[in-house]
This record gives C-alpha cells, sequence and structure tokens, in this order.
C-alpha cells in the first residue's frame, strides 16, 4: 500500500478547495470502486478527502415536481424510495441489476457516475492503457474487446462506462449539482457531463480540478411505463454486455437509452422518433457510426433484440 495522508472534510466547499489546492487528491465515500484501484496501484492517491459527513444523503421533493437526490445517498436507499419506484422505475430497476446487495449499500449517487471502466487492460498495470497513462497506447483494440465498446470509442481507447445507474438517469434526463473551491455551483445536463475519449480517454467528465458533485437533480416524472432489461454473462455481480433503459408511453413514443455499448451512457433523441417502427429502426438510428471489433459485432444484434424484446414485453 502507497502512503497518502487523510482528511474529513467539515463542508462540501471545503472538501472541494482541499482537492483543488493538492495534487493527486481524491474523494471517497462508499470506496466501492476506488479502494479497489488502490489496491492493484491503477489509483494511487497522494490524499483521501472523506465526504461521508457532509449530509448529502437526502431525497427531496423540487418546486418542479422533479427530484433532488444528494450525492450521498446510497444505492440500496435510493432504489428502495418510494416516488423513485412510484415515479421513476427505470431509475429502480436499474439500481437493483448493479452490483450486489453488499456493494448497493455502499455505493453512493456521485460515486456511481464516476466509476472507472472494468476494461481488462486498464486495471492490468501491466499492459498499455491511454486511459491510465496517457500515450502509453490501447492494448485493447488488439486485444480481448468482447466487452468494450462498439460506438463512441476511438482510435485512443474502446473501454465503455459501466454504470447501470446513468443510463436510467440518462433516459429521465437528470442533471448533475456540483460546487468549486470557491463556493461557485454549476449544474450540469447529464447528456454534457460524461465526455467521449476521442484523444483524451484520461478525462471522462466535464468536472474541473477539485470540483465536488452534490446532487443529482430529476424533472418531473416523464410518465408511461419504465423497463430496464441487462444482458451479461452471469446472472448478478456482473456488468453489462448491453443494457436497455425504455420509458415508453401509451401512444408508443418513448425514450431509450443503452448501456454497456460506450464510454458514456448511450442515447439519441432523434433515433427514439422510430420507437414505433420498432426496435430495428431505433438501433439502426441509434448505432449509426458504430464501429465494432470482430469480437463485440454481436453487441449490434444484441441491442436490436434486447429493446425488441422489452418493447414486446411492454406491449403484453
Amino acid at each position: 500500500m502507497r502512503a497518502f495522508t487523510y482528511q474529513r472534510a467539515a463542508s462540501p466547499q471545503e472538501a472541494a478547495l482541499a482537492a483543488a489546492g493538492t495534487d493527486h487528491a481524491r474523494f471517497i465515500a462508499g470506496g466501492t470502486n476506488l479502494l479497489d484501484l488502490m489496491k492493484i496501484e491503477v489509483e494511487t492517491p497522494t490524499h483521501l478527502i472523506d465526504v461521508n459527513g457532509l449530509g448529502l444523503d437526502t431525497i427531496e421533493a423540487t418546486d418542479d415536481g422533479g427530484l433532488r437526490i444528494g450525492a450521498l445517498v446510497r444505492n440500496t436507499d435510493l432504489a428502495a424510495d418510494h416516488r423513485v419506484r412510484r415515479d421513476y422505475g427505470v431509475l429502480t430497476r436499474a439500481l437493483v441489476a448493479g452490483a450486489s446487495g453488499q456493494l448497493r449499500n455502499k455505493a453512493t449517487t456521485g460515486g456511481n457516475l464516476l466509476q472507472r471502466t472494468r476494461c481488462p487492460y486498464f486495471q492490468d498495470t501491466n499492459m498499455p492503457c491511454n486511459k491510465r497513462q496517457p500515450g502509453a497506447g490501447c492494448a485493447a483494440r488488439e486485444g480481448a474487446s468482447r466487452q468494450l465498446a462498439i460506438i463512441g470509442a476511438s482510435e485512443h481507447c474502446i473501454a465503455t462506462h459501466p454504470s447501470d445507474m446513468a443510463v436510467a438517469l440518462r433516459v429521465l434526463d437528470a442533471r448533475v449539482e456540483t460546487i468549486d473551491g470557491q463556493g461557485r455551483t454549476r449544474h450540469i445536463s447529464l447528456a454534457d457531463f460524461h465526455v467521449l475519449p476521442g484523444e483524451t480517454p484520461h478525462i471522462e467528465s466535464v468536472l474541473e480540478k477539485g470540483e465536488l458533485i452534490t446532487a443529482v437533480t430529476l424533472p418531473a416524472p416523464p410518465g408511461g411505463r419504465h423497463f430496464y432489461h441487462k444482458v451479461r454473462d452471469r446472472s448478478s455481480y456482473a456488468f453489462a454486455l448491453v443494457s436497455v433503459a425504455l420509458v415508453l408511453r401509451a401512444d408508443g413514443s418513448g425514450r431509450v437509452a443503452l448501456g454497456g455499448v460506450a464510454p458514456k451512457p448511450w442515447r439519441d433523441e432523434r433515433a427514439e422518433a422510430a420507437l414505433p417502427r420498432g426496435a430495428g429502426a431505433v438501433i439502426e438510428r441509434l448505432l449509426d457510426g458504430a464501429r465494432p471489433t470482430q469480437e463485440n459485432r454481436f453487441k449490434v444484434t444484441l441491442a436490436e433484440r434486447t429493446l425488441a424484446a422489452v418493447l414486446a414485453e411492454a406491449k403484453e
């Protein structure tokens, strides 16, 4: 274990200020991802800032009929909240599909959005990885890529974002609230929060140095029926090969987002106009420009069949 210093922040602004003023500082809450990466020395922070005592663990109604979810709300509590189950069922279903009960008891809303990829080459420090070490190269492009991205990737990185929760939040038009060390706040659409790898795959979000997530907000409920279907190699404790988050209204219109196929939750609102025409038309538009590898080209068909199964379920 590499040596590091530790502090407990007394306020969100204090936490952000400490992180902004310290090289290689990391916030820690549940630690379900960070601690694992520290053990294998993918993450080597010099300073940990404990944010668990900041009071960011409540779910509150907003004036516009939505919800404000504190960044420290645990996944278990969020999935079980009666308002989430009633009005945002896709979010509950996505949360329950993720990880295990023990991890959901610790994992937080903010941390879930920021979890790192499970690409095996990112987690193996003996292999070149541009995300872990900029300029090192991408071993995944010529390696085992079955689990990796088919769209939104680049020549420098084909890793996928692992979150189930984020896919549901994307289909719900969520926004991310942040604060920096000067007390300035931002409200960032989840559509803009995660960034594609391009030539800088080590940059995964639009957060500035030291900027702390304080909450995620949901607009008024979208109505309709909610579905989250996750296809994975085993029935639990596994990341998605393909997942589909769907909100479908009685008139056939709706929203759809995919997980397991891209470096961020994948949604294109223009594709949703094709929902009344069926899964094939939606996937054709949603995955337009996909560049799968030989090992993961099956994901295109899998995405179409998974969406078709969800749409069939919705009609029953």
